[in-house]
């Protein structure tokens, strides 16, 4: 299994816990309104999880930027053609880290 496998599965394994506090039937307050160890856990979870996706997202980012800088300076012809699909693919890895961070932050919201 390559790096960038594990990788991924790592990101989606810890983005992953923060989904049990969602499943939670009980608030994330006691009756005095303070914040129970479950959504302690659960907001720690969800920091985890949108901090590795930002991290796995600019991993992602600079590897396609940096292959195709690569690519272009072994074939300077064809960089007109490999440039619209770098810009296509990085905004669609963006586009897919921060809707892994928006979740991650709907789970902090849900907990408090």
């Amino acid at each position: 299994m390559s790096k960038s496998v594990r990788l991924v599965l790592a990101v989606l394994i810890v983005a992953a816990f923060p989904l049990g506090a969602l499943a939670e039937d009980e608030p994330g307050e006691n009756e005095h309104g303070k914040i129970t160890a479950g959504s302690g856990a659960a907001v720690g979870g969800a920091c985890i999880g949108a901090g590795l996706a930002a991290i796995g997202g600019g991993y992602a980012i600079a590897r396609v930027g940096g292959h195709c800088i690569e690519s272009m300076a072994r074939q300077p012809e064809a960089a007109g053609s490999m440039f619209a699909p770098m810009i296509v693919t990085a905004a669609m890895i963006e586009g897919a880290m921060l809707f892994a961070i928006a979740v991650a932050l709907l789970a902090v919201l849900k907990t408090l």
